[in-house]
């Protein structure tokens, strides 16, 4: 029996035919002079969404009792992100421990003095305004340890699309701009490769648990820059 044999059957089996061979067969296909640029897009945006990591620390001289006192100081934590308006969803369990304490002496063994037990949950909320008065709760209801805010963009990527949008006029202009100062103009886009997208929160701040005071700790959200980097060939004539 004979089966017939076609063209792309044997560029199929021809091994020296590759992918890379065959993006050079294209490229000698260009009859103008390619052009390669690197550009930016960048836009801002207000942030919309915070981070806050909460815990309680409790010492005591056993393990059952540091436990015991530390599930009942995160209990009052947990009620007051409650009250807050923050659902159960957005709370997570983000650590537990439990450690011995040692006293160290010169020429001694450590001796045992007691246990360390430590918990903290992790909060995301999106009223942004009120995040000093949740801090202060917390603080309020024996939270001894406080991480954050950390301010940041729910959803991005309506943010990154305008980014990209921007880094693509810039490499158009770009070339637009080599072709007139070369005496061409732009015939052609060959191709367009993300390098990547990304938003910068900036670093979350630090809080120690400090006493009720008549004023509460103020968070300003500021902005942050969404940037989009792309590389494109173009073909100039």
């Amino acid at each position: 029996m004979i089966r017939a044999v076609t063209l792309a059957s044997l560029l199929a089996l021809s091994t020296p035919f590759t992918a890379a061979a065959a993006q050079d067969v294209h490229a000698q296909a260009i009859s103008g002079t390619r052009l390669d640029v690197v550009a930016s897009g960048e836009v801002t945006r207000i942030p919309d969404i915070a981070r806050i990591s909460a815990g309680v620390v409790t010492q005591a001289p056993t393990a059952t009792a540091a436990i015991e006192q530390n599930a009942r100081q995160m209990a009052s934590v947990r009620a007051a992100l409650k009250r807050a308006g923050i659902a159960d969803r957005d709370i997570q369990t983000s650590s537990i421990n439990l450690n011995p304490e040692y006293r160290y002496e010169e020429n001694k063994a450590p001796q045992l003095v007691g246990y360390r037990a430590g918990n903290e949950v992790t909060a995301r909320f999106r009223d942004i305004a009120n995040t000093g008065r949740i801090l202060d709760a917390l603080v309020a209801q024996g939270a001894n340890q406080i991480n954050g805010p950390m301010l940041g963009l729910d959803k991005p990527e309506a943010a990154l699309d305008e980014a990209r949008a921007a880094a693509l006029r810039t490499a158009q202009a770009r070339a637009t701009m080599y072709a007139r100062a070369l005496g061409k103009r732009v015939k052609r886009i060959l191709s367009v490769s993300e390098a990547g997208g990304t938003y910068q929160p900036p670093r979350p701040m630090m809080m120690e648990a400090r006493a009720a005071q008549d004023v509460s700790t103020k968070i300003d959200p500021g902005e942050q820059t969404v940037s989009v980097s792309l590389s494109a060939s173009f073909e100039l004539e």
